[in-house]
């Protein structure tokens, strides 16, 4: 009797086996290292429905805000880059087609009730900013910052280098009074 139990419960855990193996195999082939969506740090956040993208890899902060990459990326941790960061790519806000063009590079972290639980600095010679309406949300980047995309917005986070926009036109559509530079904001010449 008790040889026949033991047969039933291993033929049912290789039937479970089975079932989770054959399920896992037909889900979505996208790369879900670049694209996964976890509880951690942002992601938290009620803004973070899909396409966002979390890692402190400094590859994957590369390819997460290239013309390839998604509306938001979220660092994890303290990131430096050894060349410069281009942001390009036009996005639209939680990836919906039919919201305003928006991205954003969020540097902290933040608990259920979204208040701000730690802050993460992006280490870099330069950020190109190409992305229309692209926002710095916490944290602080070092480095100079070259704008060349109208909506630039630092909220609540820190440029410790120089901002410098293409044109009058792309300082005068930028939102930086809720963050800080403590280098020169100027226009290119």
């Amino acid at each position: 009797m008790l040889n026949e139990l033991n047969r039933k419960r291993g033929l049912l855990l290789v039937v479970c086996a089975s079932f989770i193996i054959m399920v896992a195999g037909c889900g979505n082939n996208d790369n879900t290292a670049e694209k996964e969506s976890t509880a951690s740090s942002v992601a938290e956040s009620t803004e973070v429905v899909s396409g966002a993208s979390i890692s402190s890899k400094p590859e994957d902060v590369v390819a997460g805000l290239s013309a390839d990459g998604n509306w938001i990326f979220a660092i994890t941790d303290d990131v430096t880059l050894p060349e410069d960061l281009v942001v390009s790519g036009t996005f639209h806000d939680k990836d919906d087609e039919s919201a305003d063009v928006y991205r954003k590079l969020a540097l902290y972290a933040q608990d259920a009730d979204h208040k701000v639980t730690a802050e993460y600095t992006l280490t870099v010679p330069t950020m190109v900013v190409e992305s229309p309406n692209f926002k710095v949300e916490n944290g602080t980047v070092i480095g100079n910052i070259e704008v060349k995309a109208e909506g630039f917005t630092l909220a609540n986070s820190t440029v410790e280098g120089n901002v410098t926009f293409d044109s009058q036109e792309l300082m005068d559509s930028a939102k930086l009074d809720e963050g800080t530079v403590t280098g020169e904001t100027a226009i290119a010449e």
